[in-house]
């Protein structure tokens, strides 16, 4: 699995660990591993936060602190529908 640059890769391989260490996968869909991962990056170059890209900022870096992927609403969307709004973390 090949990203376009270290940054990617980097979000991927702590995606990938911080699954593992609370009992979650990343999709097996690598479209959308590959568009959440874009999209997330884009958010951390642009804003310099990993914020998940599903969820509105609002400009508010306290606020806005909730949707730092991964957000605080993951458990809550995996247990409910069996995956994080964006795709991302799975059951």
């Amino acid at each position: 699995m090949k990203f376009e640059g270290d940054l990617e890769a980097e979000f991927y391989e702590k995606c990938k660990k911080n699954a593992e260490e609370n009992g979650y996968k990343l999709n097996t869909d690598w479209d959308v591993i590959t568009t959440a991962v874009k999209a997330i990056c884009n958010n951390k170059k642009e804003y310099g936060e990993w914020y998940c890209f599903c969820q509105k900022r609002t400009g508010d870096p306290e606020k806005d602190k909730k949707i730092i992927c991964p957000c605080a609403a993951r458990a809550r969307d995996i247990e409910k529908r069996g995956a994080c709004k964006c795709g991302l973390y799975i059951k």
